[in-house]
């Protein structure tokens, strides 16, 4: 059996191959081409923490996956990275196990990254430039890197944090990557000039309120995962003229689009994989307001399991 390291994992891993996994893989969720039981949570409200387990499999697939990784949002504090797991392979013939990858949460916020960059990529208006990040840990990181890997362009990134000082630290470290960013401090004034945001913080309260927003713009919501979450106050949803998500379910169940779904009048959702297939157009018009809700699902992972496997296997004949 594999057995790898995050050290082995990030060094069999190729941007491009794992973008292309992690598109079809939307394409097959949307298509029904995948079994996916029951998202698992567990949730330990004393440790400001929660844990996600995801399995499935992906039809004609020599492997399914199951998925463990941990969020705990006070490790920072104590020198701790907040995400955490590992990836579990086994043989969709025979069910023997076939690979385990310690990826420390690793691959977890990778193929996250990609996953909003595809669905911003797809949404946005291809001449927006200016990015809003909300949130300053390693998600907002993986965001503009990978939307920065998928834009033709070089974009321009302000980071905002309920702590300036760690939105200053995140904007720092996207300018040592090579990226134009900075942090900002007015929430209500970094929205209303933006283009592009991209939500990626574990709030229970809403964060952008519906009259912020300017038309035009695209929001990528990542941080709602689980119930109770919510960054986008439920009247910006409910007025948005193109409602996204990764997989109908999830999102009505635990993702941003479960409080506009309370509500009784969130209908016509679009999942991503349609729009990456082209089986739907997209983005309605140039001053359309268009949010994607990404809960992250298991396709996901079993796509870029697979890719850092197949990249191994490769290396190893």
């Amino acid at each position: 059996m594999i057995d790898l390291s995050k050290t082995e994992i990030v060094a069999n891993f190729d941007f491009g191959t794992a973008v292309d996994a992690i598109k079809d893989s939307y394409i097959a969720a949307s298509n029904k081409a995948v079994t996916l039981p029951p998202v698992g949570h567990i949730e330990f409200p004393q440790s400001n923490g929660d844990c996600h387990i995801k399995a499935g499999h992906i039809h004609g697939q020599r492997a399914f996956v199951i998925k463990i990784a941990t969020g705990f949002y006070n490790n920072p504090k104590q020198g701790l990275p907040s995400s955490n797991g590992m990836m579990v392979a086994f043989s969709a013939m025979t069910g023997e196990p076939l690979a385990v990858l310690k990826d420390e949460g690793w691959l977890t916020d990778m193929r996250t990254g990609i996953g909003g960059a595809l669905a911003t990529r797809a949404l946005s208006r291809p001449d927006a430039q200016r990015v809003l990040i909300l949130g300053a840990g390693l998600q907002c990181l993986f965001q503009a890197e990978c939307l920065e890997n998928l834009s033709p362009e070089p974009l321009d990134y302000v980071i905002w944090g309920r702590s300036m000082q760690k939105a200053e630290v995140a904007a720092k470290q996207l300018v040592g990557l090579g990226l134009k960013a900075r942090s900002v401090e007015n929430l209500q004034d970094a929205v209303a000039n933006a283009e592009i945001i991209i939500t990626t913080t574990p709030s229970t309260k809403p964060l952008i309120a519906a009259d912020w927003v300017r038309p035009g713009t695209h929001i990528t919501a990542i941080g709602a995962d689980c119930i109770g979450k919510q960054e986008l106050e439920t009247g910006l949803v409910l007025k948005a003229d193109l409602a996204v998500c990764d997989l109908i379910g999830q999102s009505l169940d635990h993702g941003e689009f479960q409080h506009a779904q309370s509500s009784g009048k969130l209908s016509n959702l679009v999942e991503l994989g349609q729009i990456l297939s082209e089986t739907h157009p997209g983005r309605p018009a140039k001053n359309a307001i268009t949010i994607s809700d990404l809960t992250g699902i298991a396709p996901q992972d079993i796509a870029i399991t697979g890719a850092v496997l197949n990249e191994f296997t490769a290396k190893a004949e």
